[in-house]
C-alpha cells in the first residue's frame, strides 16, 4: 500500500535537485542515461533476469500481478514502476520491500555525483538510481515497467531481458509518441528484442499488426492474447487457456472486467519465464492477494469516506484516458447487472473528476456518460425514472498542480456530455455535495481521472 506522504527532507532535496538538471520534464532519449550508467559502472549489466513491460493501460496492474505471483512462489522480486501515488519510494521495490529512505538517498546521491551536473531528465536520473539499488541488492527477478513509450524510454537500455510484455495500446501521450495508434505501437514495440519471447495483451488490430511485424523482424517469439492464449470468467472462476492446457484459477482481487485480461497476461508471462518456475498454486495465490492502490479501490474509512451517508460507497480509480473510461464504464455496467440480480434497481453512480490538462477529458468522460444513467437514480420532484436522470459530477482541480484542467472547464465539458456537473472548490466539498444529494438509494461515488489526484486522495484520506 502507499506510504505516508511525509518524507525526510534530505530525499526531498535530492529529488528536487535532480528535477532541475534538465529544462524539460520529458525528453525521450537513451544517450544521456547510457553515458551516466557507464560512469556508474554499468549497474544495468548486474541486474537479475528482467521482465520488461510496456503498453498504455494495465502496465501497473500487470506488474502487481507478477509481483504477487512470483512472491507467492517464494522468489525475491525487484519492481520498478511509475508514477508513485504518495511517496516516491513506492517506485522502487527491493527484493519485495519498498526502498527505505536511506537506501534511496544513497542511490540518488550517487547518480547526482557521477552525473556531475550534466543535462539529465528526472526519470533518467531515478531510473539510473533504481538500477544501482537493484544491482546492489540480491533478487531472483526484476519486474521493470517503462515510464513512457518504449523505444526511447530510459528503461530500454536493458539489452537482453528475460521476457518482454506489451499491455493494451491506446491513444495517450500523443505529443511524445505520435498521433496514431500505429505510431504509438511502433514506439511501444521498441522494447522487443531479438530472440527474446514477448507476451502480448489484447490489442486493437492496427497495433497488433505493428507489434507482430516488428517481432517477426527480430525473430522474437510471440505469445498473443486471442490466437495463443485466452482468459475468461466462467462459473465464478477465471479460466485460462494456452499451451494446450486449461487452468481453473480464482478471479483476481483487482476489480473490473478488464482485470481478467490483465491477470491473464500475467499468467501468460509467468508460464513463459525460464529463469524461475511459477507453479499453479502460486498463480492462484497471487491472484487472490494482489494489491494495486487506486485501481478501482474502495475507500472504507477516513475523512472522505466518513462524509458518506449510511450504505454509500466511495471508490477511487486513477485511469485517465479514453480506454480507462471504457474500463470504468464496463465496471459500472457490471455493478448495475449485479444490483438487478439481487432484485433491485441499479445503485446511483456519482463522480468526482480531476484531470491533467494534456489528457483527453471528453474522451474519458464519454463512456461514463453512456454507462452512468443505467445507475443514476437521483430522486427529483419530476419523479423521472432512474435511466432518465443525468448522473451527478463534481469537478475538482488536482491539488498543487498548475497543469490540470480547471473545475469550471471540466464541468462545462461534462455538462455537454449529459452530466449534471458543477465545479467544486476541493475534494472534501465535492464528496460532501454528492453525499448530500437526494439519491433514491445509497450511491456509489467514484473519484477518477488522474493518478496524481488519486495520490492526494490516498494521502488525505489516510
Amino acid at each position: 500500500m502507499a506510504q505516508a506522504r511525509t518524507k525526510p527532507a534530505r530525499s526531498d532535496l535530492v529529488l528536487q535537485r535532480l528535477t532541475a538538471l534538465h529544462p524539460k520534464l520529458i525528453d525521450l532519449s537513451l544517450g544521456r542515461i547510457e553515458r551516466l550508467l557507464e560512469r556508474l559502472g554499468r549497474p544495468d549489466l548486474r541486474l537479475p533476469p528482467a521482465l520488461h513491460i510496456a503498453g498504455t493501460n494495465g502496465k501497473g496492474s500487470l506488474a502487481a500481478y507478477l509481483r504477487a505471483m512470483l512472491e507467492a512462489a517464494g522468489y525475491r522480486v525487484h519492481v520498478y514502476s511509475s508514477p508513485h501515488l504518495v511517496a516516491f519510494n513506492e517506485r522502487i521495490r527491493l527484493a519485495g520491500a519498498i526502498i527505505g529512505d536511506e537506501a534511496l538517498v544513497a542511490a540518488l546521491e550517487a547518480v547526482e555525483r557521477h552525473n556531475a551536473g550534466d543535462p539529465l531528465t528526472f526519470f533518467e536520473a531515478t531510473t539510473a538510481a533504481a538500477f544501482l539499488a537493484f544491482a546492489q541488492t540480491p533478487a531472483d527477478i526484476l519486474v521493470l515497467e517503462t515510464g513512457l513509450g518504449g523505444r526511447l524510454d530510459a528503461t530500454n537500455v536493458l539489452a537482453r531481458p528475460e521476457l518482454t510484455a506489451i499491455t493494451p495500446i491506446s491513444l495517450d501521450h500523443q505529443e511524445f509518441l505520435g498521433h496514431t495508434l500505429a505510431a504509438i505501437a511502433a514506439e511501444k514495440a521498441g522494447i522487443l528484442k531479438a530472440g527474446v519471447p514477448a507476451i502480448l495483451g489484447p490489442q486493437e488490430p492496427e497495433a497488433a499488426a505493428i507489434l507482430t511485424a516488428r517481432a517477426a523482424e527480430l525473430q522474437a517469439p510471440l505469445f498473443r492474447c486471442g490466437p495463443d492464449w485466452q482468459a475468461r470468467v466462467e462459473g465464478g472462476r477465471m479460466i485460462w487457456q494456452g499451451d494446450g492446457v486449461t487452468l481453473d484459477l480464482p478471479q483476481p482481487a483487482l476489480l473490473g472486467p478488464h482485470q481478467i485480461l490483465n491477470a491473464g497476461t500475467a499468467v501468460a508471462c509467468a508460464r513463459r519465464l525460464r529463469a524461475v518456475t511459477v507453479p499453479e498454486a502460486a498463480l492462484s495465490e497471487g491472484l487472490l492477494w494482489v494489491e494495486w492502490p487506486a485501481r478501482l479501490q474502495r475507500l472504507r474509512r477516513g475523512p472522505l469516506a466518513d462524509r458518506l451517508p449510511p450504505g454509500a460507497e466511495l471508490w477511487l480509480d486513477g485511469g485517465h484516458n479514453p480506454s480507462a473510461g471504457h474500463a470504468l464504464a464496463a465496471m459500472i455496467a457490471q455493478w448495475a447487472a449485479e444490483d438487478r440480480r439481487q432484485g433491485g434497481e441499479p445503485r446511483p453512480i456519482a463522480f468526482t473528476v480531476g484531470m491533467k490538462e494534456n489528457k483527453d477529458l471528453a474522451g474519458f468522460l464519454a463512456p461514463l456518460a453512456a454507462a452512468a444513467p443505467l445507475a443514476a437514480g437521483v430522486a427529483s420532484a419530476a419523479a423521472a425514472p432512474p435511466a432518465a436522470v443525468a448522473p451527478s459530477l463534481q469537478a475538482v482541480a488536482i491539488p498543487d498542480d498548475a497543469h490540470c484542467h480547471q473545475p469550471a472547464a471540466i464541468a462545462a465539458i461534462a455538462a455537454a456530455l449529459g452530466f449534471a456537473a458543477e465545479p467544486a472548490p476541493d475534494l472534501a466539498a465535492a464528496i460532501a455535495a454528492l453525499a448530500g444529494m437526494n439519491h433514491s438509494r445509497p450511491p456509489r461515488i467514484l473519484i477518477c481521472g488522474s493518478l496524481y489526484l488519486a495520490g492526494h486522495v490516498l494521502a488525505d484520506n489516510g
